[in-house]
């Protein structure tokens, strides 16, 4: 049966942080910050259980921004201080700020486990972590330490993402899913050595292995280039590459950009994460919508393999938003279930 899931990340509450603001800084510290992203990651599970979703996520409640709320936990890398650096390809800004490489980067623990146990402590769904994946991590810091080029930082990165996503799986991770948003962007690169830092990061997890792949958060820079972007066959590319990895999962944005989706015909075999529902607007999709999406993408795919999902993060949007999404998400995936004679 068609299941249901999220990209990744949701609002943080009000308590926590500014709504609808990317990187917004905690207005909680020490222990009181602790026990509101506790309160956060509850608050969220249950919008997820009670919606209906199949796999559920901590919403990265504990991190300011999926990158960074992982780059903090290693050695050797500054995310206070910042440089400026050319990345995504120049396709949203001619620079950006970025984290940067001062020392040797070194892991010493995992970062994501203990919100990893907590929140597997209050659900009975199956639990999704996200990592960002190596070559967007690559992409997202300056090297200030040896000025490697992009491709050695991500090899660099995928060991650790590697130690990383072994002790959560072993810790009981029903799926690790790795953040890609850089494969829509060095298509060439990702058949060089992209897919191969994949392949190295998740060597020998046995956990679920997921991939996302989008086109970047509901944010106004981002959703400018998508409105004068006219080319869209980047997953024509990438998704045939993809389909030749261990990955078993494949999570892709089309609601937003209108993608062609007969490229998941590429897939089959895989679990396809269809982004049936935009993170560019809040306006709440009915489940009709959702479910004509879904019905559509069946002409290209099997109903056992298709998952219902976000297009990315919902972190931009606002909490109201987010809830209504969330319902319509997984009342869509019913209604087609149910069409289909699965439930």
């Amino acid at each position: 049966m068609i299941r249901s899931t999220i990209a990744g990340s949701l609002p943080k509450p009000t308590w926590l942080a500014q709504p609808n603001v990317l990187y917004a800084p905690w207005r909680l510290e020490g222990a009181t910050l602790a026990e509101g992203q506790d309160d956060a990651v509850r608050l969220w599970l249950a919008a997820q259980g009670s919606a209906g979703l199949d796999i559920v996520t901590d919403g990265e409640q504990r991190r300011r921004h999926y990158i960074w709320g992982f780059l903090q936990g290693l050695t050797g890398i500054d995310t206070t201080t910042m440089a400026e650096k050319r990345c995504r390809g120049g396709r949203y800004a001619k620079a950006t700020p970025v984290a940067r490489i001062v020392d040797e980067v070194t892991w010493s623990g995992p970062v994501m486990l203990e919100a990893l146990r907590y929140a597997k402590a209050n659900t009975d769904r199956l639990v999704k972590v996200t990592l960002p994946g190596p070559m967007t991590s690559a992409d997202s810091v300056a090297d200030l330490h040896r000025n490697r080029a992009d491709a050695d930082i991500a090899m660099m990165f995928a060991d650790v993402l590697n130690r990383e996503a072994r002790a959560l799986a072993a810790a009981g991770a029903d799926v690790i899913q790795l953040d890609e948003p850089c494969f829509n962007i060095y298509i060439d690169e990702v058949k060089e050595w992209g897919l191969a830092a994949v392949e190295r990061a998740f060597e020998g997890v046995t956990a679920k292995r997921a991939l996302h792949v989008c086109y970047g958060y509901g944010i106004d820079i981002v959703k400018a280039w998508k409105a004068s972007n006219r080319q869209w066959g980047h997953y024509f590319a990438t998704l045939p590459l993809i389909a030749q990895s261990s990955v078993a999962q494949v999570s892709i944005e089309t609601a937003a950009p209108g993608v062609d989706v007969t490229c998941i015909e590429a897939l089959r075999g895989k679990d396809v994460m269809l982004g049936v529902v935009s993170v560019s607007t809040e306006e709440i999709e009915t489940p009709e919508i959702v479910a004509q999406r879904l019905r559509h993408a069946l002409a290209h795919g099997d109903p056992n393999h298709l998952i219902a999902c976000t297009d990315c993060g919902m972190v931009p949007l606002s909490r109201h938003a987010a809830e209504g999404k969330l319902r319509a998400l997984a009342a869509g995936a019913r209604l087609v279930n149910r069409e289909l004679g699965l439930v």
